[in-house]
């Protein structure tokens, strides 16, 4: 066999319809695996977004480090919560991710001037 007898060969196979849906089968498993990673906050998006709202009503504006002490009450509020629901304490990896979390929605609420 020469290598065009090859290569028409591994083409005939590729082309086949079982490889193809094996292709196109092992591609949406890898987009579905991609698309499921998702920042740990997100789950909890709507306590935080309850969280948020709570301590900017309980911290008024004129309060100094205002920023600092509503996302302090934030967090406090959405660690609460978890452990009543979960039956746990949040580690500290969940800590500063859900932190971070109550950071982007508020900013999120704020562009969208629901605060």
């Amino acid at each position: 066999m020469d290598v065009t007898a090859i290569l028409e060969t591994i083409w005939s196979v590729v082309n086949s319809p079982a490889i193809i849906a094996l292709l196109a089968g092992g591609l949406l498993w890898l987009l579905n695996k991609l698309y499921a990673k998702q920042p740990l906050w997100k789950q909890y998006e709507g306590t935080i977004i309850a969280g948020i709202k709570a301590a900017e009503k309980a911290i008024p504006d004129k309060t100094e480090n205002k920023a600092a002490r509503r996302l302090d009450e934030a967090l406090k509020y959405v660690l609460a919560i978890i452990t009543e629901r979960e039956k746990r304490l949040a580690t500290e990896n969940e800590k500063a991710a859900i932190a971070e979390g109550i950071q982007i929605m508020h900013a999120d609420l704020e562009a969208k001037g629901a605060l």
